[in-house]
Parts: C-alpha cells; sequence; structure tokens
C-alpha cells in the first residue's frame, strides 16, 4: 500500500486529487493539507510514502516544503511536485530541494498514478528535458562563462576518486545500469557507491546529486551552437 499525502491550497484540486487516489487500488490517502507549514506537519505524523506538493502556496511555498520534508525521516518521503506553471525557475528549485518528480497539473490522471506508483518505487521520475533545462539555467548563470567554474564544495574533497567519478557520471545522466557498464562494475557496487557519495554530501536524493554534479563543475554543460 502507497501512502499518499496531498498539498494544494485550492481545495477543488485537493480534493479531486484526493478522490482519485482514493478511488484506485494500492493508495492509500493519509493526509490532506492547504499550505505549505500543514504539508511540513502532516509529513511527519502521518508518515507518508509519496507528497504530491503544489508549489505555489502563501506563506511556506512547495518548494521550501519540499526541502524541509525530504530532509526528515529515515527513509524520508518521496515529493513530486505539481504545478500549472510550466517554468524553468521551478524545475531547478524542485530538483534542488530533492524533489523526486515534477508534473503539470493538467498530467492525465494515469500519468499520475503511475508518477506516484513509480516515485514510491524510488525512481526518480522528471520529464525528458528536465535534465536539458537544468544546463541551460546553470548555463545562464553569470559564474557559467567560458573558461570559469564555481568553486568546489569542501565536502567533495571527502569522496574517493571512485566516487567522484561516479558523482559526475549521474550528473551527465547515466542510470545505475549504465553507470555498471562504463565502469565495468556491478549494480550493486555502483548503488554503494552512490550511497555513500549521497552520505558524504548530505544529498536526500538523486537529483540533488545532479544539481550538485553541475554546480561543483563536475559536469560542464555544453553551449547550444546557433
Amino acid at each position: 500500500m502507497t501512502r499518499v499525502l496531498v498539498v494544494d491550497d485550492q481545495v477543488l484540486i485537493r480534493s479531486g486529487l484526493a478522490a482519485m487516489l482514493r478511488a484506485t487500488s494500492g493508495i492509500d490517502v493519509v493526509g490532506e493539507a492547504d499550505s505549505g507549514e500543514q504539508a511540513v506537519e502532516l509529513a511527519d505524523t502521518t508518515g507518508p510514502d509519496v507528497v504530491l506538493m503544489d508549489v505555489r502556496m502563501p506563506g511556506i511555498g512547495g518548494i521550501a516544503a519540499t526541502e524541509r520534508i525530504v530532509a526528515t525521516g529515515d527513509p524520508a518521503p518521496k515529493v513530486i511536485i505539481l504545478t500549472t506553471f510550466d517554468l524553468d525557475e521551478y524545475v531547478y528549485g524542485a530538483l534542488r530541494a530533492g524533489a523526486s518528480g515534477f508534473l503539470l497539473k493538467d498530467t492525465p490522471p494515469e500519468q499520475l498514478l503511475h508518477a506516484v506508483t513509480t516515485v514510491a518505487a524510488g525512481i526518480a521520475l522528471f520529464a525528458p528535458t528536465v535534465l536539458e533545462r537544468l544546463v541551460e539555467a546553470y548555463v545562464a548563470q553569470p559564474h557559467a562563462g567560458p573558461g570559469t567554474a564555481p568553486a568546489m564544495p569542501s565536502d567533495l574533497h571527502a569522496l574517493t576518486s571512485r566516487e567522484r567519478e561516479v558523482l559526475r557520471l549521474v550528473g551527465s545522466g547515466m542510470s545505475n545500469v549504465e553507470l555498471a557498464e562504463h565502469l565495468v562494475i556491478s549494480e550493486a557496487t555502483v548503488k554503494t557507491h552512490l550511497n555513500r557519495v549521497m552520505a558524504k554530501l548530505h544529498l536526500a536524493s538523486r537529483a540533488q546529486a545532479v544539481v550538485l554534479a553541475y554546480e561543483s563543475g563536475l559536469v560542464t554543460p555544453r553551449r547550444r551552437s546557433g
């Protein structure tokens, strides 16, 4: 049974999502929240596996609430960001906060349900363009000009050369299977290296690892031509 917390400040949207989920076998809606503050509280008290999080709410918004939620618990709930606004700042913010998915509210019900089950299984779910948009956002930053690179976080020096390579390849978009093939090691060994990277760098999600790989300069985005 997948336990889900639904968060949206608009009661019709929130109740509609909750009703759809309750009608689905294998899903238990453990709560509904109308604000980021309430979402953080209910995530702590109800222990959901997945949180469907509205991004724009009064007070603590969805991105800030996501960051608080994924930083607590072991394991922490997985968060899917829901929004009517398909903007780069929200995609990037969701990645940095540690969300496991980002979907528009006009996503068909069957895709939303698939997203919930996929994320609950521990698989990050983002639209295919997200990594590309992350790169574009990075390139647009002033520090990302030719010949420059951001300072490397001090914690990164705690990584072994193999762990740093794993982080770089994760940032480039490789899956665990692709990592195993590329490094000629088992998938279990890849997971071990990645878990150590996450622990040493205090990362709550693979998405945060991708962000750090770019922001630290381990992965250098390629500029588009034309």
